[in-house]
Parts: C-alpha cells; sequence; structure tokens
C-alpha cells in the first residue's frame, strides 16, 4: 500500500479526469491520498475530493504565493473545516521567495505562515510546509514557533547539514519527482541519510514529474518511480520501504 503524501488532484490539469487518476493510482498500489490546497477555492475543492473518495483526505491552508489576494474573511472561511473528518493537516503554507523580491511581501508570507502554524496548533493538526529558496527564514520560524503535532517539509530542498535542524523539530522528510532526477545530487544525499522513520513519498502532481517523465503532467500512479529510487539509494527490501514509508503517514495525520 502507497499513501501519495502531497498531490494536487484539485487541480485544473487533473480534476476533470479525477476517477481515472485515482483508479490508475489504484492499480499500482496507491489507496491513500492527500489533496493539498493552496487557497479558499482548492482547499475547498479538496474537502469535496475527500467526501467523495475512499482514501483521499485534505490539508487545509494558504500557500505563500496566494495570501497577497487572500483576506481574513477568506482564511475563516476556509479553516472552519478544520475539524472536518476528512481534513487531516493543514497545507501547504510556508515561504516563497523564488518570485517574491520585495521584502514587504516577504514579511506578509511570514506572518501568513506564523498565523497559520499557531492555528494547526491550536486545532491539534500537523502542517505541510512549503519552502522555496527561504531555508534558513523557514527554519527561524519553525523553530520559534514550533509545530506542536509535527508535519512535512514538503519537497525537501535542503542541505544534509540542515537536515538535523529539521528532525529535532520532529518533522517528517518529504521527497518527491527531484529525487529521481539524473542530476539530483542533494536530494540523493538526504535520501540516503534521512532516517527512514521520517521518511514520506510524495508526488506534488500535475507537478515534478520524475525521471524518465519530465515534462509531462504528473500523476499519483508515478509515484512508484520515486519508491524505486529511495529502495535503490536506501539499499533495503521494497517491501520493507512500502510499509515503513505508509505507516509514518498515517503516524503523522492521526489515521489507522
Amino acid at each position: 500500500m502507497i499513501f501519495d503524501t502531497h498531490c494536487h488532484l484539485n487541480d485544473e490539469k487533473l480534476l476533470q479526469n479525477v476517477d481515472e487518476i485515482i483508479e490508475n493510482a489504484r492499480k499500482v498500489g496507491v489507496n491513500r491520498f492527500l489533496v493539498v490546497g493552496w487557497d479558499k477555492d482548492s482547499s475547498l475543492t479538496a474537502i469535496k475530493l475527500a467526501e467523495q473518495y475512499e482514501g483521499v483526505y485534505a490539508a487545509i491552508g494558504f500557500h505563500p504565493e496566494n495570501i497577497f489576494d487572500a483576506t481574513e474573511e477568506d482564511f475563516q472561511e476556509t479553516m472552519k473545516y478544520i475539524d472536518h473528518p476528512k481534513v487531516v493537516a493543514v497545507g501547504e503554507i510556508g515561504l516563497d521567495y523564488h518570485w517574491t523580491k520585495d521584502q514587504t511581501k516577504r514579511e506578509l508570507q511570514k506572518e501568513w505562515f506564523i498565523k497559520q502554524i499557531e492555528f494547526a496548533n491550536e486545532h491539534h493538526k500537523p502542517i505541510s510546509i512549503h519552502n522555496r529558496e527561504a531555508f534558513l527564514d523557514c527554519l527561524a520560524i519553525l523553530k520559534e514557533h514550533k509545530p506542536l503535532y509535527s508535519g512535512v517539509m514538503h519537497c525537501y530542498s535542503g542541505s544534509v547539514e540542515l537536515l538535523k535542524d529539521v528532525l529535532n523539530l520532529g518533522l517528517y522528510i518529504g521527497l518527491d519527482g527531484p529525487l529521481t532526477f539524473l542530476n539530483a545530487k542533494t536530494p540523493k544525499e538526504v535520501c540516503e541519510v534521512v532516517p527512514l522513520e521520517r521518511l514520506l513519498v510524495e508526488t506534488d502532481c500535475p507537478y515534478l514529474s520524475p525521471h524518465p517523465l519530465r515534462g509531462t503532467v504528473n500523476e499519483p500512479k508515478n509515484i512508484v518511480l520515486i519508491i524505486d529510487e529511495v529502495t535503490r539509494l536506501k539499499g533495503l527490501s521494497k517491501k520493507h520501504i512500502l510499509d515503513v514509508t505508509y505507516n509514518n503517514a498515517n503516524k503523522l495525520f492521526g489515521l489507522e
């Protein structure tokens, strides 16, 4: 059994064929999916998908690139569903400096990140953390506002050296398609050293298709390519990798 712990079936590229996409994933062993929101509409769509499909769960929240047009009313209308039985996390939340160069806007991202961490803590939920080109600021916030119910560094992009700081916070490490890229030296090194009991596998579909499918629309079924690379790098049996990563996900998200 496989748990795709970060997918965007709520993205328009996948939503129109979601029945087929879920069925194709189930054929290769994916039986649980965490559909992650990035704003009000996508979060509410994630909940609808979770209500409609067995094994589908939702994370609700505001991505750092989507907070600039969001209002407090949007936040309240979205997060009122935090106690929905199939909402298992707050996400994806964090910092993204790739497109945001303005310092005032970066400060606003920090405010929303902190607000959502504290909200998750109040409601006993883990978080799914987005970080792009902002690792040290992200880590500083996580140290000052520790996620009390853990979380995952989605698509971990930090160094091996910084991995210890993340693990010390009790967080999990999410590995995605970039792990399989031929030139992906750092992600492969991270995979080799991260404790297996802190590892999650995710697709981030429709983005980050694994090798040799780079440039195509990603789907949850492609997670098997990521698992194969984890198996190779860890030098362990595929069954062991499958069992541990599946159990890790269920433990983090409070599922049986």
